[in-house]
């Protein structure tokens, strides 16, 4: 007996077509209907029925049949959902164009930067017109982001060879990305934390007793992500000497070693300089001034800072630094190397666009 129904438009998938499906059916963050839609196009390009592919995907034949259709007339797009219709705009680009003029063209008289509520009184529009305006522009007058351009005469040079070290780090040699974390201090909280739970933050008291501070002093393998550490009372040219006779000692003797420091005058003693220069097998790096950020060592202590020393209670000094040293011994088990993707020339052109923006402000 012959199939019943009328019969089904052939449906051939080209082979960049049938990429783009599988590629959508094995999506984890595609919506999970147009991943099944994917997948019902691909069954039944096989020869399947719309019963066998809906039995397979748990989706009702009737809807197989109608995404086919989909699929026939308008290809991949088709199997995408439809805009929904809504209720009429309430603003138009006229009042949109406005609000966005005012917020990067102007400030309130009695303020430095509007708010929702104040430009929402000024423009006569609602503060949650404002909101969204605001939001799908990625506007944000509240917040300010810091920077500062280095004045180094040597600043490419300097950049160049330290980016240089990150992306083709030298055979038989260590890169060292050192620096010291000063004034660490050893708060303790005056009262017991209180748990998080559903619904609310973990709560802590805003008044401490201080116990000191130490200085933590750290050098990051570029290679493998371990770091090599020191706590010491204070943070002069002799402590520091003291965390590179301890670097020293504990890399091995047929090594190279790539030091790259920030220009802090404790890196820069006379005492300092004579103990590198008699250690042929040190090479020190300056970063440029005010780009402490090329030294990735600055990334290790953020993450100290965030996980063992910021939020936590300490009793004593000694009792902060055995935190600290366990900490170390933790992470240097499982630790990973940094990935550092910009390159000298991407760091200059970004640069470049900065300071043509900056240049633009002063007419």
């Amino acid at each position: 007996m012959g199939s019943i129904g009328r019969p089904k438009q052939a449906l051939v998938l080209s082979e960049r077509a049938r990429e783009e499906l599988e590629g959508v059916s094995r999506s984890r963050s595609l919506p999970h209907g147009l991943v099944r839609r994917a997948k019902s196009i691909l069954l039944s390009a096989q020869g399947l029925s719309n019963i066998e592919v809906g039995k397979r995907i748990g989706m009702s034949n009737w809807m197989v049949g109608e995404w086919r259709k989909r699929y026939l007339r308008q290809g991949i797009m088709g199997l995408y959902d439809e805009s929904r219709p809504g209720g009429p705009r309430s603003i138009d680009d006229d009042a949109i164009a406005c609000l966005i003029r005012k917020t990067l063209h102007s400030t309130p008289r009695n303020a430095t930067h509007w708010t929702c509520r104040s430009l929402a009184e000024q423009t006569g529009v609602s503060k949650s017109t404002v909101q969204r305006v605001w939001r799908a522009f990625g506007l944000q007058p509240h917040r300010q982001k810091h920077f500062q351009l280095s004045t180094d005469p040597f600043f490419v040079e300097k950049v160049r060879d330290i980016v240089g070290l990150y992306l083709n780090p030298p055979d038989k040699a260590l890169v060292l990305c050192a620096d010291e974390k000063s004034q660490v201090q050893a708060l303790e909280r005056t009262q017991p934390m209180l748990p998080m739970g559903l619904g609310y933050v973990e709560g802590v008291t805003h008044n401490y007793l201080r116990h000191g501070t130490t200085t933590l002093f750290a050098a990051l393998d570029v290679a493998t992500g371990k770091v090599f550490t020191q706590c010491k009372r204070r943070h002069r040219h002799q402590e520091f000497l003291q965390f590179l006779r301890h670097l020293d000692s504990s890399v091995p003797q047929h090594l190279d070693i790539h030091l790259i420091l920030d220009n802090y005058a404790t890196h820069k003693h006379e005492r300092v300089r004579r103990w590198l220069a008699t250690r042929p097998r040190y090479h020190v790096h300056y970063t440029p001034t005010y780009s402490s950020w090329l030294n990735q060592v600055e990334i290790w202590f953020n993450i100290i800072t965030q996980k063992a020393i910021r939020r936590g209670s300490f009793r004593s000094v000694r009792d902060m630094v055995q935190r600290i040293e366990r900490f170390v011994k933790r992470y240097n088990a499982q630790a990973q190397p940094f990935a550092w993707t910009a390159t000298a020339d991407s760091i200059m052109q970004k640069l470049k666009r900065l300071c043509e923006v900056i240049h633009g402000t002063q007419h």
